[in-house]
């Protein structure tokens, strides 16, 4: 049971992100626009620290990273917790602004749940087992794609003068986690 708190983590973190929003917000729209912007950065640390558990351990073996590494299958359901809450949050933002998402919004978004909910229900050794190879090419591609979508989104922030410090912070977390990845690839190959 003690490997699971991720998992807990992630589901408390969000909703205590939707109550932030609430207090916060002074309509039900805005309260509901910053429970989704608060969802998505209570979930990105976790979608980061799953990313880069393994080849962070394969760069820097240590207690911290082993332990990571240990509960990295937990500490991706948390992330999955928390971006169910923030799935929620997203869709009444946008009931109550009266908008549609556009359709780019709709396909890249909904791949991006497809995969994190198509790893989330393989996430067991069982699934491990029954799908073989294509358990570890739906998992690499998974957080690969939800890294993208995170890093695409941070960093199209940098040039907007009112998210430009958000986009920079967020948006340089997620490059020097494909970073981590990419020494730890260089490393395996030498």
């Amino acid at each position: 049971m003690h490997t699971r708190w991720p998992m807990w983590f992630g589901l408390v973190a969000g909703l205590a992100a939707v109550a932030t929003g609430f207090a916060w917000g002074e309509t039900a729209q805005e309260q509901w626009q910053l429970a989704t912007r608060y969802t998505a950065r209570v979930g990105f640390p976790l979608l980061i620290l799953a990313y880069i558990s393994r080849p962070l351990h394969q760069l820097a073996p240590n207690g911290f990273t082993r332990a990571a590494l240990a509960r990295r299958r937990w500490i991706g359901l948390g992330f999955a917790c928390s971006h169910t809450v923030h799935l929620i949050s997203l869709t009444m933002a946008f009931r109550l602004a009266g908008e549609t998402p556009s359709a780019v919004t709709l396909v890249g978004g909904g791949l991006a749940y497809a995969l994190l909910y198509a790893m989330a229900l393989t996430s067991s050794n069982a699934a491990q087992r029954a799908m073989g190879r294509w358990w570890k090419r739906l998992h690499r591609f998974g957080i690969h794609y939800l890294w993208l979508i995170f890093a695409q989104s941070y960093l199209g922030r940098v040039f907007n003068p009112d998210t430009m410090w958000i986009g920079a912070i967020f948006g340089s977390i997620a490059l020097a986690a494909a970073g981590v990845r990419f020494a730890a690839w260089l490393k395996s190959r030498s």
